[in-house]
Formats: structure tokens, C-alpha cells, sequence
């Protein structure tokens, strides 16, 4: 497993990167709309949807997508601007800060496909608005990712050498707390050699900023991922779906972004707005 997680990376993460800093900021929303999309048909498929009714919520996810595209494509428009954005990404950074874990904590058993659908919309649909609009300052956008992907990482390591209490058993049996502070310590550590590598004159504010944004990242992305683990566990399954050898469905690998993105670009692009 190890092995195709590694092989997937090696072979998706030049392609994905490339695309971020030399693409047009429209071919990289295409391109992230179609990976939004097969996450929504998996996100439909938890849900119990047929196949229709998966190409259906992948067709409104895209379309939210594409109509956001187009206006964004009008000389009205430029440069892309975050105040248009601001009003849905606040509303995605709500729903992960206080609706998440308090579903999750409460464990509330939400059965109805209707509510299910739109907190998928919500879910997807913001973070793919993230992902475009920070892509205006690709070296921000891969910094707010790199935290994400390293968390997971180190949580991933850190939990299977000396993981041994759980964190959210009845969600997530094999997250662990020792993994979480694995997260926490490695997030840290990479944002203060960040901090001091880019930002060698920075005050020690800035920096101290710099630490409690990498902080609030990496705990948006545990909430995505494990909210994204209750969606599996209501429906017994193990992975999103099988689009990425290694690592599952796309909602698999996307689920900390979707949960971190939005607050990324509202804190991270306030002076592009």
C-alpha cells in the first residue's frame, strides 16, 4: 500500500504542481473542476444515490463551477477578485469550525439524502473556489497545501509507529492522538523554517502568525478528514472510491483541503481582494 501511495505521487504530484504555476488561472479551475467532480460523484455514491443521480450532483457541482468560470472570465471581473468569493467561503469556514464537530461530536444521524447533498455542495464547491482564486499566488497556494499534505503524512507515520490511543474511535479506528501531535510538531517545525527561509526580516509576530496559521490548517484538515471518515462509516465503506492506486477515491485525498482551502484563501488573499 505504501509503495502505490508513493508511485501515485511520484507520477500525479509534478503534474499537479506544474499546473498550478504555469497554467492559465482558468485551465487550472477546469482542471480542478473535473477533480471536484468525480468527487461529487463519490460524495453522491455515500449517499446512496444510483448512478443517474450521482451524474446529476456531479453535473450541479460542475456547473456551480463552470458558472462561476465563466463570470469570472468578464472584464467586469478582472483581475479574479476574493470579495466575490468571500460571502461562500465564510459560510464553508463556519459549517468546518462549528457545524462539523459538533455533528461529529453529537454524533447527530443524519439519514436523508437531501441535507447530505447540500453539505456535499458546500463542501466541495467553496474549496474549489479556494483552490482557483489562491492560484493567483501559486507559492501561497502550495504553502497552504504543503502544511495540509504534511500533517497527513506525519499523522499517518507518527500514528502507525506509536499510535496506540485512538482519536475518534467510532469514527476513524485508525487516526490516532500520537499521530495528531506528530501533525501539530511537524506542521510547526515546517512553518518556522518557512517562516525564517522566505521572511528572514520578519518580526516575531509575523512568525508567531505564521505558526498559528499552519496550527488552525492542519485542524481544519482533521475535521475534513474526519468528517469525510463518518461519510464512510454510515455506509461501510473503506475508501471514497478507487480512482488513486494507493489512496483510494478522490474525496480520500481531497477531504483536508476541502475542510482547509477556504480559510486558507480568505486569510491568505485579503490584499489580492
Amino acid at each position: 500500500m505504501l509503495k502505490e501511495r508513493l508511485l501515485t505521487v511520484a507520477v500525479l504530484l509534478p503534474l499537479f504542481v506544474g499546473t498550478m504555476f504555469y497554467a492559465p488561472n482558468t485551465v487550472w479551475g477546469a482542471v480542478m473542476g473535473m477533480a471536484t467532480a468525480a468527487g461529487a460523484i463519490e460524495w453522491a455514491r455515500l449517499c446512496g444515490l444510483a448512478r443517474n443521480g450521482q451524474a446529476l450532483f456531479a453535473a450541479l457541482v460542475a456547473a456551480s463551477a463552470a458558472a462561476w468560470l465563466v463570470a469570472a472570465a468578464l472584464p467586469a471581473w478582472q483581475p479574479l477578485s476574493l470579495s466575490a468569493l468571500q460571502p461562500l467561503l465564510g459560510l464553508a469556514v463556519l459549517f468546518w469550525v462549528v457545524v462539523a464537530p459538533c455533528w461529529l461530536y453529537f454524533g447527530w444521524q443524519v439519514k436523508s439524502r437531501g441535507p447530505l447533498l447540500a453539505v456535499g455542495w458546500l463542501v466541495l464547491v467553496p474549496a474549489w473556489l479556494a483552490v482557483t482564486v489562491l492560484q493567483q499566488r501559486p507559492v501561497l497556494l502550495l504553502l497552504a497545501l504543503s502544511v495540509v499534505w504534511l500533517a497527513d503524512t506525519a499523522a499517518y507515520l507518527v500514528g502507525r509507529r506509536f499510535g496506540r490511543h485512538k482519536l475518534a474511535p467510532l469514527i476513524s479506528p485508525g487516526k490516532t492522538i500520537e499521530g495528531l501531535i506528530g501533525a501539530y510538531g511537524m506542521v510547526l517545525i515546517y512553518a518556522l523554517i518557512v517562516s525564517v527561509v522566505l521572511r528572514p526580516a520578519a518580526s516575531g509576530a509575523d512568525r508567531v502568525a505564521l505558526l498559528i496559521l499552519a496550527l488552525v490548517l492542519t485542524t481544519l484538515g482533521v475535521a475534513g478528514d474526519l468528517f469525510e471518515s463518518w461519510m464512510k462509516r454510515r455506509t461501510g465503506a473503506k475508501d471514497s472510491g478507487h480512482l488513486l492506486p494507493g489512496h483510494g477515491g478522490v474525496l480520500d485525498r481531497i477531504d483536508s483541503m476541502t475542510s482547509a482551502m477556504p480559510f486558507a484563501a480568505l486569510y491568505l488573499m485579503q490584499g489580492a481582494a
